[in-house]
Formats: structure tokens, C-alpha cells, sequence
């Protein structure tokens, strides 16, 4: 048996900042992190793009607007201070139709109201940025977009935790977990801890965590794979990530070029749903009740009413083909062939949070809460991005908990 004053489940980035946030605030806490794996950054944490996003997707006055503008800045700042490689390579959205204008304007707009530095450049300012982009009129430059070394800075954050005094259980999983009148009691692979209060930060698997503490009822994770295919050297160097004008009613952001903190380009991602949570490969840790719970949630969320998805997944299956992937890319920079890009990268899983009763998907980060636990649901991109001022954020709720 072992006891703390608060227990983190979840060792990513999220998980990981979070208990770091806590442990500066107050050292005399002591914070545990649980994780199930045996080595971190082998989910989202690992597998995502390594974009530090500027924060201009999101709606105003969203936990998504509030949060990435300050967690670029703040994340530079920590791979600045640890020496941690960080490629400023900026970003181009592009348009390819005239009807993708006063999306492009939207965009714009929502930069503004969240406070980004943001550039509205004509098509021969963007030939300046990046000769190889094609743009109709105008573009949006983003000078703060970034690319880093996810594992690297996951890495980095494990290591000031340990610093910290902050033990982290590699290897071992939540199993069950109930409120007691004074504290919370979790029933781990290994042992049962006793801890003050309970963070929930469990990525692919914060909505079952949630459940057993009866809150997030009416949430869902529904898992999307995410795969990107990378260029070759006869593709050459490119300046800058190059975007399209994304449809804001959806998460996605659709194909793009993506620059790697080595300069490396890459195009991407899909979202094609998942069958299961972790199904990084055709039949990796398959289990018969996430299939069911999975495929079920898919075919009521294509087939509600309204929904916003239902072209999307066919489109996005369809980018399994590299031919078509590439197709799509073209539209940004014409002229390049499915010969440049032969080799598909790491697979992610996004963890995307659905309404279970309206099948619809939750644009925003989510937080919900009981007298004990903190439930942090829909961590989703930008949550890398966002993960220093999220932490301020949860312990501010871990406060109130007092």
C-alpha cells in the first residue's frame, strides 16, 4: 500500500506538467504519477507532430484560445532555458479556392480576438516566404508556429519531476478507484494507494478513469489514427509549415506540410477512425469491447443527424492511398509526385472526446470535477502545445479542492 497527498494518473506531457506545476507550488506535497507503460511519450505525448501552435484555430474565449498562445510562449521559454532544439520555422495558411476567403478572414479574426501575432500576405509576400507555395490572393503567416521534439520535451519534463521528489510508477495501471470520506482510494496492477486527491490525466483512457468516479457520463472517448508520410531528399527543403484553410465546424485541420525540428518535411495527418483505442498498427492491442464500443459510437456518429462527419471519414479512409495523400498535398505545393513521399511515419491516436447523447465531437478541452478528483478530458491538440498554463489551470482547481 502507498500513500500521497495527490496521485496523477497518466504520465504524459499533460500528466506530467501538472504534477511538476503542483510540486513547485507546494514542495511539501507529496505526488505521485501513475503510468501504465513502461517508458513515457508512447502515446499522444510521443506520436504527435511536435507543431507549437500559435493558437488562432480556436474559438474565442474557449479554454483552447485561452491557453495555446500562452503555452507556445511559456514552451519556448522552457526549451530555450534547457537548451532543448526548437525550429522557428513559422506557418503559411494558404487557400486554393476563391471560396476559402472569408474562411481564411474567420481565421484571422480569431487570431486577433486570442491575441496571436498574426500576417495577412499577399500572394507575391508569400512567394517571398516560400517559392514553392501556391496561394489564391492571399495567405495568413504565423511567425510563432513552431516545431520541437515531443519525446525529447516529455523526456525533459520526467526528468525535473524526479528532480522534484515527484515518484513516478512506471509499468503500472489504474485499475479501479473510489472516494472515501477524506480521500480518494485507487486499486492499481501493483498496489492500492491512498492519495488526498486524484488528477486524471489518462490520455486514451481518461473517460473510463472518469466513469468509475461517476462523472462524464455523457462523454465518450472515440479514437482517430493520425499518419503522416515523409518526404524524401528529392522532394528539397522547404521554409516554413504550409496549411490549408481548415473547415472550423471540425478538430482536423487537414493535409498539410509540416516541418520537423530537423527540418524534415512531411505530410499529413490523416484522422481515420480508429476501430479501437490503440490500434497503432492493423491489430495492436486489440480488444473485443473497445471494437464494439468503438465501431458502434462511428456508425451513430455518421449517420445522426447534421452530422459534420460523415463526408469526412469516407475522405478520410481514402488517404490510406499515398497517391491520394499526396493528391491532396499538390494543392499547396503543385508539382510534387507520390515518388518524394514513400515512407509513412510513427502512427498517433488522437483521444477525440464525443457527446455521447447528440454523437457530436467536443471542439474544446474538458474539466470535470468531483470533491476529491480532477478529470482532464478531451486533451487533445494543441494539449502539448497548451501544457504548461493547463497545469497552471489544474492546480488552481486543486486549490479550490482545499
Amino acid at each position: 500500500m502507498k500513500t500521497c497527498d495527490v496521485l496523477v494518473v497518466g504520465a504524459g506531457i499533460v500528466g506530467l506538467t501538472i504534477a511538476r506545476e503542483i510540486k513547485l507550488r507546494r514542495p511539501d506535497r507529496s505526488v505521485t504519477v501513475l503510468e501504465k507503460e513502461a517508458d513515457v511519450a508512447q502515446h499522444a505525448s510521443g506520436r504527435n507532430s511536435g507543431v507549437l501552435h500559435a493558437g488562432f484555430y480556436y474559438e474565442p474565449g474557449s479554454l483552447k484560445a485561452k491557453l495555446t498562445n500562452l503555452g507556445n510562449h511559456q514552451m519556448h521559454q522552457f526549451c530555450d532555458e534547457r537548451g532543448i532544439k526548437v525550429n522557428r520555422c513559422g506557418k503559411l495558411v494558404v487557400t486554393t479556392a476563391p471560396d476559402q476567403l472569408s474562411a481564411l478572414e474567420k481565421l484571422y479574426q480569431h487570431g486577433i480576438a486570442n491575441d496571436v501575432p498574426l500576417q495577412i500576405v499577399t500572394e507575391p509576400e508569400v512567394h517571398e516566404i516560400e517559392p514553392r507555395v501556391h496561394t489564391l490572393e492571399k495567405a495568413i503567416y504565423s511567425p510563432n508556429t513552431s516545431s520541437v521534439d515531443p519525446v525529447l520535451v516529455t523526456r525533459k519534463m520526467v526528468e525535473e519531476c524526479e528532480i522534484l521528489g515527484i515518484s513516478i510508477l512506471m509499468g503500472e495501471a489504474f485499475t479501479h478507484g473510489e472516494e472515501l470520506q477524506q480521500s480518494v482510494k485507487v486499486a492499481t496492477t501493483r498496489r492500492i494507494i491512498h492519495a488526498g486527491a486524484l488528477i486524471n490525466a489518462a490520455g486514451l483512457y481518461a473517460d473510463r478513469v472518469a466513469h468509475v468516479f461517476g462523472v462524464g457520463k455523457n462523454l465518450q472517448l472515440q479514437p482517430f489514427k493520425g499518419l503522416y508520410l515523409h518526404a524524401n531528399d528529392a522532394f528539397g527543403p522547404l521554409h516554413t509549415h504550409v496549411y490549408p484553410v481548415p473547415d472550423l465546424r471540425n478538430p482536423f485541420l487537414g493535409v498539410h506540410f509540416t516541418l520537423t525540428v530537423d527540418g524534415h518535411v512531411k505530410i499529413g495527418p490523416t484522422a481515420t477512425p480508429a476501430l479501437w483505442r490503440e490500434q497503432y498498427g492493423w491489430r495492436d492491442r486489440f480488444e473485443l469491447r473497445e471494437f464494439a464500443e468503438t465501431t458502434s459510437t462511428l456508425v451513430e456518429m455518421i449517420t445522426a443527424p447534421g452530422s459534420t462527419i460523415r463526408k469526412s471519414a469516407v475522405s478520410e479512409i481514402m488517404k490510406y492511398s499515398k497517391t491520394l495523400l499526396v493528391k491532396q498535398a499538390a494543392r499547396l505545393i503543385p508539382g510534387i509526385t507520390v515518388q518524394q513521399f514513400q515512407r509513412w511515419g510513427r502512427p498517433g491516436i488522437r483521444a477525440q472526446l464525443v457527446e455521447r447523447s447528440t454523437k457530436r465531437l467536443v471542439n474544446d478541452f474538458t474539466i470535470e470535477k468531483t470533491r476529491f478528483t480532477i478529470h482532464v478530458l478531451n486533451a487533445v491538440s494543441p494539449a502539448f502545445t497548451s501544457s504548461l498554463p493547463f497545469a497552471s489551470l489544474i492546480a488552481d482547481e486543486l486549490d479550490s479542492l482545499d
